[in-house]
């Protein structure tokens, strides 16, 4: 079973990336258009080579148009695509100074705690993300520029909340079971030994 969700977190977190690097490509160009359809439009242009840079302007060179929507909407998916992995890896920030006083049990006892609250928000926020997305797919909203129904990136990122659910109530059972039994079931390198 642990395989599987590794698995399944690995891949969101691919997917995740690669729409975050795709978004950053899309940034990357709109920043180089908006500054090259300054530069065109500039005095130093305008007096050494007009034609070329009316041309350059008449063929689209500037912003992409919607670019702070598309950004908008992927980002959301890839910081719910990312959580899968962290979540199961235990890599959400800690600080660990009190903890590390604690007995093994009592350790034991405040991971499972943390576990099964965090699948508890994690359900929550893809339970609210889901009607969220019905709301917006029921009232027809599109987005200012480009148009696209705003359901569709609900619906992306709930998808990836869904897997963050998932995986999130997966380690809650686990952090129950090693509590439970005394046996580190997942080694993730938080675990103390004393």
């Amino acid at each position: 079973m642990h395989k599987f969700m590794m698995k399944l977190a690995r891949s969101m977190a691919a997917i995740g990336g690669v729409v975050l690097t795709l978004l950053i490509v899309l940034t990357c160009l709109s920043i180089s258009g908006r500054l090259l359809n300054g530069f065109f439009h500039g005095d130093l242009m305008a007096s050494l080579a007009p034609e070329f840079a009316e041309w350059m302007i008449a063929i689209g060179v500037g912003p992409i148009n919607g670019d702070f929507e598309v950004v908008e909407a992927g980002v959301a998916f890839a910081i719910f695509a990312f959580l899968p992995l962290c979540q199961i890896t235990a890599g959400h920030a800690s600080v660990d100074i009190l903890v590390n006083s604690f007995s093994r049990g009592a350790s034991r006892f405040l991971r499972m705690v943390t576990e099964i609250a965090f699948a508890g928000v994690l359900v929550l926020i893809a339970w609210r993300l889901g009607a969220g997305m019905l709301s917006k797919l029921h009232n027809g909203e599109t987005s200012l520029l480009l148009e696209f129904p705003v359901w569709w990136a609900y619906s992306a990122s709930l998808v990836a909340a869904v897997v963050a659910a998932i995986v999130g109530v997966y380690m809650g059972a686990v952090r129950t079971i090693e509590f439970l039994t005394g046996r580190i079931l997942i080694w993730d390198g938080v675990e103390t030994d004393h």
